[in-house]
């Protein structure tokens, strides 16, 4: 385990999409092997934008779609491998490990939509990162997660 769950926790604004991709390079910079981030929220709270962001920061040029029907997508980046899964359509928590999340963590990095989905299964260090609608163009990002992440993080946003 990376570090404890409690004692890292962040509220941060994000009024528009520069703002949410300043969080998704912020997240990209934490990012190690075997780290997990933890994305939920509603539909359209920006749950899909964030992982874009984040995916940006660490290089990806491509088009980044919703795994929603394929459920992960790979990509090399040119730090570390990011896997992105998107579990809406996740019918037991135990089918998480059919789509190689243990191998994800292994050799790289997750990104995880619809957490809740998973249960019990996903790691306990995971980085949480609640997405809320609080305008038409603006959100709200809640982060939890191991005591490290403070360091990415400095208390003024």
């Amino acid at each position: 385990m990376k570090g404890k769950i409690e004692g890292f926790v962040r509220e941060i604004a994000l009024p528009d999409e520069l703002a949410t991709k300043r969080l998704g390079a912020q997240i990209a910079a934490g990012l190690t092997t075997g780290e997990t981030v933890a994305l939920s929220g509603d539909l359209g709270a920006g749950k899909t934008t964030l992982a874009r962001a984040i995916l940006g920061a660490l290089g990806v040029r491509e088009m980044v779609p919703s795994p929603t029907f394929t459920l992960v997508q790979h990509y090399d980046t040119p730090g570390l491998p990011i896997y992105h899964f998107d579990l809406y359509r996740l019918e037991a928590e135990s089918d998480i490990e059919q789509l190689g999340l243990g191998h994800a963590l292994a050799s790289g990095a997750a990104l995880v939509e619809w957490p809740e989905r998973a249960g019990s299964r996903l790691p306990s260090d995971a980085l949480y990162v609640e997405m809320d609608i609080v305008g038409e163009n603006s959100r709200r990002a809640l982060l939890r997660g191991p005591t490290h992440w403070a360091s990415v993080f400095p208390e003024a946003q």
